[in-house]
């Protein structure tokens, strides 16, 4: 248990990968680029040379994108249209953010920084959404709902909201490698590739998919008001 300790303070830090002119670059942030990199290449390669009729990679992408455009459509409505773009781009980042330790990378969604960053991008989403859809009087109001004794909680809400959206990544991420460690020091040998499975690529994209699904719902009532 000591050795579990010490790698769960290990994974807790924030490691350098370098610095530029005493800054300091981060581990997570030098995968990020990474990561950043293969969808930019990956989006050339399945965009390059598009038919009218579409067949083999380009029948796969596009399934992708429309399952991905349908979902989101049906949480926001028609209006959300101008919305899926960047809601896409969060899914599809995290969800190779969580799996890419498969690849010997540490995933950049367990050092804290990122998951508060991607919390902080969701809720300024959000609120951007309501003035958008409301007007700036109308996302003033919004405070005010459903009567105005519920200010104090509802502005108290810009803080909890990206703090649980932050907090449930990060510890979801965290506690996968928690278990993955206990399932090693239990059964060295076997076990751990089937759980790793499971942890590392399924467990990855469900929590890709509750965060973005949680932020749309949320932008969703943000429109509603």
């Amino acid at each position: 248990m000591g050795n579990l300790s010490e790698k769960l303070m290990e994974e807790l830090e924030s490691k350098t990968a370098f610095t530029i002119c005493g800054i300091p670059i981060a581990d997570s942030c030098v995968v990020t680029w990474i990561i950043m990199a293969v969808l930019v290449i990956l989006s050339l390669i399945f965009t390059h040379n598009l038919k009218k009729v579409p067949k083999g990679k380009q029948c796969l992408i596009e399934t992708g994108i429309t399952a991905l455009n349908n979902f989101f459509l049906g949480i926001l409505g028609e209006k959300g249209k101008k919305y899926l773009t960047i809601l896409e781009t969060l899914i599809i980042y995290i969800g190779f953010s969580n799996i890419i330790g498969i690849f010997g990378f540490t995933p950049p969604t367990k050092d804290i920084n990122v998951t508060v960053a991607l919390a902080g991008i969701a809720i300024i989403l959000i609120q951007v959404t309501s003035l958008i859809e409301n007007g700036g009087i109308g996302w003033i109001k919004g405070f005010a709902k459903p009567m105005a004794i519920m200010i104090p909680i509802n502005i108290l809400e810009l803080i909890t909201r990206p703090l649980s959206l932050c907090m449930r990544l990060f510890g979801n991420v965290l506690g996968a490698f928690v278990v993955m460690e206990l399932i090693k020091l239990c059964v060295p040998y076997g076990l751990p590739v089937v759980f790793s499975l499971y942890f590392d690529i399924f467990d990855g994209f469900i929590q890709a998919y509750v965060f973005v699904f949680l932020t749309s719902l949320f932008m969703a009532e943000a429109m509603e008001e």
